[in-house]
């Protein structure tokens, strides 16, 4: 899509970009590395670069960053090609996805390294957000390369598979990774042996893709799908964790339906964007507590 496009020391600016709100796009479940500001921006770190987000009126400022990152990089990663107007249009014949757009407009699905998201999210399981956010980080700062300090803060890359591969579970437990650590040891030796090349996954079809994902240990069909939607293009992939759950068993499917009769409903319901649908569901339910009681 085509965007007016400004380029100051240091900043590009993008005016008037509809259907992109930081708050919703690093706060949806999908990212671990973004952290709020004081003045409401965020700071994240993501492909060895760090940037700051913030949006001023309808207009979206990337500080920290050249045209020639941004253009390589960050318009990949921020999803700005894709048409979200479409995309809303479509789910919002359904009533309560209505609502749930509404309620987080401003999500887009974030094109991420699905190295990073393979770990990021063995990580995330059983585990609460603060808790994943400060292992991912201990795992960066010891392991990861040193990018930048950017306002006060160190910035380190995540660490590659080849350099988790020469620690021990006790290593990687000592960055609060907890009874996680041996399925990130034994991630990181089949990454970095090629036993299985997690970048060429994305080239699989979906069914066969989170086969494939599932392969890993500590991966099942949630974190398959998780690392499918956030960093394969699998658009269609739908992760259950307990809210969407909970909303789906709210407004759609009887109560105690199993998680893979749900994620069928719901891809045969929303089709190939099954994944932009969860993603708002997702943030509407968890922010505002759809399910925790029955109808």
């Amino acid at each position: 899509m085509e965007y007016k496009l400004k380029e100051e020391s240091g900043k590009i600016i993008i005016e008037n970009l509809d259907h992109f709100e930081p708050k919703h796009v690093f706060e949806c479940g999908q990212c671990f590395r973004w952290n709020e500001e004081e003045d409401g921006s965020y700071t994240g770190v993501a492909h060895g670069k760090v940037v700051n987000v913030k949006k001023e009126n309808n207009n979206i400022i990337f500080s920290n960053i050249n045209k020639k990152d941004f253009e390589e990089i960050w318009y990949n990663y921020f999803d700005l090609d894709r048409d979200y107007g479409k995309i809303k249009e479509q789910l919002s014949k359904d009533k309560t996805l209505k609502e749930a757009i509404k309620f987080g407009y401003g999500i887009r699905v974030l094109k991420q390294d699905p190295w990073e998201i393979l770990i990021s999210f063995i990580i995330s399981a059983n585990n609460r957000i603060p808790m994943i956010k400060r292992a991912i980080e201990k795992l960066s700062e010891k392991y990861g390369e040193f990018i930048e300090e950017y306002k006060g803060r160190k910035y380190y890359s995540f660490p590659s598979a080849d350099k988790l591969d020469n620690l021990t579970v006790e290593d990687i437990k000592a960055c609060g990774t907890g009874f996680r650590a041996k399925y990130i040891q034994s991630a990181a030796i089949i990454v970095s042996s090629s036993e299985i090349d997690i970048y060429a996954i994305k080239n699989l079809s979906t069914e066969n893709a989170r086969k494939e994902l599932m392969l890993f240990s500590g991966v099942g069909p949630k974190v398959s799908d998780c690392i499918m939607l956030f960093s394969m293009n699998k658009d269609d992939a739908f992760p259950i964790d307990v809210w969407v759950k909970r909303v789906m068993e709210y407004f759609y499917v009887d109560d105690d339906t199993k998680l893979k009769d749900i994620q069928k409903f719901a891809q045969d319901k929303f089709e190939g964007i099954a994944g932009f649908a969860q993603q708002y569901l997702f943030y509407y339910a968890r922010e505002l507590g759809i399910g925790r009681k029955k109808k």
